[in-house]
């Protein structure tokens, strides 16, 4: 992938025209849909006067007959095999509460980490009490999405090296609904640079590691790249942001 330099890149307009390809339609409460009665009636819209009405503010989704209106801002649902972020906020129990920017607080067990250096084996009582030497209280942390319990809260798990706690870097909140469906949810940059996309609408930036080592859970005091640092100002970020939008769009 490309990265254009600020100096350098196209009007955004340019960037983000639509394709001939594109039929996102943007609707407010109460906007008619539809005014057919033949279309089968999903979240987000109620029928009124033989028309399928919109109830809430959001992008208009078609499956067949089906249509639904996915809002502009909502919460984080959670399906199996998502790749998201979390930030750690209670640790005990042989577990970690994880925020995922989602309705209730997500649940990473121990049993369900890798620890350090790929070692497989029974946990025992003395990693239960090292658990904060792993993750402590506001540590950042990419996972996946193991199951979907009855209660409505995430089971996840972190058993790859390219799963485990995120070091320096940058964290962007957005509502999971304006990111596009992906299953490659990590881009490494020619920059030296890695993002990754939650599912959860969290956005992770930081410095790439080694692919063979992965993630580690250990903190890193080393001094980050002049390059790096420059792709966290404001304007560099965009052009990151739409250029890597243009890369999933093409692939």
């Amino acid at each position: 992938m490309e990265i254009i330099l600020a100096s350098e890149c196209p009007p955004q307009e340019t960037l983000m025209a639509p394709t001939a390809s594109s039929h996102t339609r943007l609707v407010t409460p109460g906007e008619v849909i539809y005014e057919d009665t033949s279309y089968m009636r999903g979240h987000g819209t109620y029928m009124e006067d033989g028309c399928q009405v919109a109830s809430v503010a959001g992008y208009v989704s078609q499956v067949n007959r089906l249509v639904t209106v996915t809002p502009l801002r909502q919460l984080y649902q959670g399906a199996v095999g998502d790749t998201i972020v979390g930030r750690v906020t209670q640790v005990g129990g042989g577990r970690w509460k994880l925020d995922i920017n989602s309705r209730l607080d997500a649940e990473l067990k121990l049993v369900n980490v890798q620890l350090p250096g790929a070692e497989q084996r029974r946990k025992n009582v003395e990693d239960e009490r090292g658990m904060r030497d792993l993750l402590s209280e506001g540590a950042l942390v990419c996972v996946e999405v193991q199951k979907v319990g009855q209660d409505g809260v995430l089971r996840l798990a972190a058993r790859t090296n390219k799963f485990g706690k995120l070091g320096q870097g940058m964290l962007v909140s957005m509502s999971p609904s304006l990111l596009v469906r992906d299953k490659q949810r990590m881009h490494d940059l020619p920059c030296g640079a890695r993002v990754v996309f939650g599912a959860n609408g969290y956005i992770f930036l930081g410095p790439t590691c080694d692919q063979e080592q992965g993630l580690s859970y250990t903190d890193s005091d080393e001094e980050v790249g002049v390059e790096v640092k420059d792709l966290l100002k404001g304007d560099v970020m965009r052009d990151i942001a739409i250029a890597t939008l243009q890369d999933i769009a093409d692939t």
